[in-house]
């Protein structure tokens, strides 16, 4: 029996209750976090171009601190050396108890090093010679611009047989889409593949449309920005007030291998963390952070 598109089940309500979600190293975001995330959460620390991983470092352990797990990315083609490299996971490892990070190749065209992919860092032998625990490694269901899909499966291959052998946990996050059907039909064709990684669904968290908009141009979510265009006109509003209930109810509605590959949710905070958090409660199920205040908006309701 299919659930209702607007009852979120147990299995899903729990997803969202553990969700992710993500900050940067700039400006004061701890306090918001702490406003409206629960210490124990995992939260991934974003390396953006020109960034100092020592300030990222810094960022993981005020997060750690905080009683919150932090996750830096590690984005290949800005880490200038091996020695930097090195010096980056030693740092979160002693610093900030770094079990899990996420790799990334980032988003400038020439690397600045010796790494111009998350293949490259995987190979470099440091993960191991660290003790990291867990990898996450980028997953996008819409495609990537350089990769071919056959080239992207070989590289998860790679990433699942290295994981294996290493003892190591490996799991992939995806891009946010604005709509389930190609997050499922990528799974599914991992899933076809004998590619049995965990998948951790991106979500873009409550926005508005003009703000989703702008992500979703930068990140290049082609058949996702067709879908928001034409929900603007009629449901601007709604969007700005439920954030991904469709993509996650969507998700829900899948069956079978593909359904269980779905292993968590990450929410990317494009309208700031106060309304990704009211979101992630309000579907997990959660208590509301203060008492007497209203409901977010939003068609999430638990069976």
């Amino acid at each position: 029996m299919t659930t209702p598109d607007h009852v979120l089940s147990s299995e899903f309500t729990a997803l969202v209750s553990a969700v992710s979600v993500e900050v940067s190293s700039h400006g004061q975001q701890l306090k918001s976090l702490q406003d409206n995330f629960d210490p124990g959460t995992d939260v991934t620390i974003t390396f953006l171009p020109g960034d100092d991983y020592r300030q990222n470092v810094e960022t993981a352990g005020a997060l750690r601190r905080a009683g919150y797990n932090p996750v830096p990315h590690i984005a290949a083609r800005e880490i200038t050396s091996r020695d930097a490299l090195d010096d980056f996971l030693a740092r979160a490892r002693g610093e900030a108890d770094v079990a899990r990070i996420l790799v990334i190749a980032g988003d400038v065209a020439a690397a600045k090093g010796p790494y111009r992919s998350s293949h490259d860092i995987r190979e470099s032998g440091l993960i191991e010679a660290h003790g990291l625990a867990s990898v996450s490694i980028a997953g996008h269901p819409e495609g990537h611009p350089f990769l071919t899909l056959p080239k992207v499966l070989k590289g998860l291959e790679a990433w699942r047989s290295w994981g294996t052998k290493a003892g190591i946990r490996v799991d992939v996050v995806t891009q946010f889409c604005f709509e389930s059907a190609p997050i499922l039909q990528w799974i599914g064709e991992l899933g076809a593949h004998g590619i049995d990684l965990p998948v951790t669904v991106g979500l873009a968290g409550p926005a508005t449309p003009a703000t989703l908009m702008k992500f979703a141009l930068r990140c290049g979510i082609g058949n996702s920005i067709r879908s928001l265009r034409g929900k603007i006109g009629r449901f601007g509003r709604l969007l700005t007030d439920t954030g991904p209930d469709d993509v996650v109810f969507g998700l829900q509605s899948a069956s079978g291998q593909t359904k269980a590959s779905i292993a968590g949710f990450h929410l990317f905070p494009f309208g700031g963390l106060r309304k990704a958090g009211e979101w992630q409660r309000t579907c997990g199920g959660l208590a509301p952070r203060q008492t007497g205040s209203a409901a977010p908006g939003g068609d999430c309701q638990n069976s």
